[in-house]
């Protein structure tokens, strides 16, 4: 069933591809596409036959386990182990919420501070730019890259404005094609879109020129899923003619937006896809607050008249969306940029015809040769490391030898700014020490005569002390001398 319907999903999309490029290829590449239609209905044909095989046969029952029964834990495991990838991409103008509602949709922050979301960064022209993040869900790990494209519709002149966006989608399929077609094939991760939300205004006016333009130039290079923007500006009975206008404004202009897959199978499932289904295009409210609401926390947006609830479905379908495109269909999403798109980008690559439908160069070369490019390219690869290498050693030698020089150069300043200073203080000294000298001159011409007077006092003084003392040292003499005679005798 499931290949039953990528193939239908197949021939839906590759109809407007195959008769627009069909008329102007050459007849090798008509020869080369014959081939490669060919191959794939064989191998279309082949699946279809080989699960209506298993359907026609019966099967039988084992006496015992043998184990095989087994195979989806081991692939479940795998896969977990493995973690997945998703590449999604938001499209439309300025102010409609999308950084809201993709961190609404994930209950965290996508956008960090150091790369906030697209109405943050102000663009005078639209660029593709890409923020990754991984996400972790009951031991389940999903690679999320979110790609925006700011500056969309933005401009005055928004010709040509979706030109960025489909390069970028025509450049991962390039990047994807060419290593699947390596000689040595690596791992590459999966960077290929696979969905493209697409945002539009709420103006209750239909589908803009802008918006049947893009539509048009990429519904048959990515799942397209219109979303009507900030929900909460329309009543009920607006937003349901609105959603009615655009769709048949899609009709009319002959667009391919993402398609639900058939559930055959189970009753729940096509009745919980049938209100998906009538939804399209979904009218979400984005909101990244919590309101208290009758004593329960729940996410909106609250207003005079009321509160406008994120995740209840009688006021906007986010949760919807967000049920189609994480827990129910984005297996799906994938399966169809797999099979599909990048199947009808691989058929246009290998007939020679490039994405406008003009005949491109074809290539066919020879795995040797093949071989030998690669070789070339990876020995050019490590000669342009080795010159970068070289080029930044050269640049930071050269910074460190600015560095000295500038720390030479700030020594020797510092050096000399000490030596005048040093040389200011001792002529300061000098001149103090002449000023001491000048100034104990005069002291010495001014007190000379007290110093005289003083010194003739001191020698008067001496002169009475010496004359005493010897008076005094007169008897004790005689006294001593006669004792000296008296004992020698």
């Amino acid at each position: 069933m499931l290949a039953h319907e990528l193939n239908s999903k197949k021939d839906f999309y590759r109809s407007d591809a195959t008769h627009s490029f069909s008329s102007v290829a050459p007849p090798i590449a008509n020869n080369s596409l014959g081939a490669n239609s060919n191959s794939s209905s064989k191998e279309s044909l082949s699946s279809r036959e080989s699960v209506d095989r298993m359907k026609d046969m019966s099967p039988k029952d084992l006496d015992g386990y043998v184990g095989f029964a087994n195979l989806p834990n081991q692939v479940f495991r795998k896969a977990v182990k493995r973690g997945f990838e998703f590449t999604l991409m938001v499209v439309g103008e300025a102010g409609l919420g999308k950084s809201t509602l993709i961190n609404s949709m994930f209950l965290t922050d996508i956008y960090s501070s150091e790369h906030p979301g697209p109405s943050h960064r102000i663009k005078k022209t639209l660029q593709v730019e890409t923020s990754k993040v991984l996400l972790k869900e009951s031991g389940v790990n999903l690679l999320l890259t979110v790609v925006d494209t700011p500056g969309f519709g933005d401009a005055v002149d928004n010709s040509h404005c979706w030109q960025p966006i489909s390069e970028y989608i025509e450049n991962k399929y390039e990047e994807y094609l060419n290593a699947e077609s390596r000689v040595h094939r690596t791992t590459l991760p999966d960077g290929r879109v696979q969905c493209c939300l697409y945002f539009i205004a709420p103006s209750g006016h239909g589908l803009k020129p802008l918006d049947v333009e893009f539509m048009k130039r990429l519904h048959d290079r990515v799942n397209i899923i219109p979303i009507i923007a900030k929900a909460d500006t329309m009543t009920p009975e607006e937003c349901h003619f609105f959603k009615k206008q655009i769709l048949a404004e899609i009709a009319q202009n002959q667009i391919k937006i993402y398609e639900f897959p058939d559930c055959d199978e189970d009753e729940e499932d096509n009745r919980q896809q049938k209100i998906m289904k009538d939804r399209v295009p979904f009218a979400v409210v984005g909101s990244n607050t919590t309101i208290d609401v009758n004593g329960k926390q729940v996410r909106g947006r609250r207003y005079p008249w009321g509160v406008a609830e994120v995740e209840n479905m009688e006021h906007c379908d986010f949760l919807a969306l967000r049920n189609m495109l994480l827990r129910t269909h984005m297996q799906d999403l994938k399966d169809v940029t797999n099979s599909v798109h990048y199947e009808n980008f691989r058929c246009r690559k290998m007939a020679g015809v490039g994405a406008d439908g003009k005949p491109a160069r074809l290539c066919n070369r020879n795995p040797l040769d093949q071989l030998e490019e690669e070789k070339k390219e990876h020995e050019n690869k490590m000669k342009r490391m080795e010159q970068e290498m070289e080029q930044v050693f050269e640049l930071k030698v050269k910074e460190k030898r600015q560095k000295l020089k500038d720390s030479e150069l700030d020594l020797q300043r510092r050096h000399e700014q000490i030596r005048v200073s040093i040389g200011m203080q001792k002529n300061e000294l000098e001149e103090r020490r002449k000023a001491f000298e000048k100034e104990k001159a005069q002291f010495e011409i001014a007190n000379k005569d007290v110093e005289d007077a003083f010194k003739r006092m001191t020698m008067d003084n001496n002169a009475k002390e010496t004359v005493s003392g010897s008076a005094r040292n007169t008897p004790r003499l005689k006294t001593k001398n006669l004792t000296a005679f008296l004992f020698n005798k």
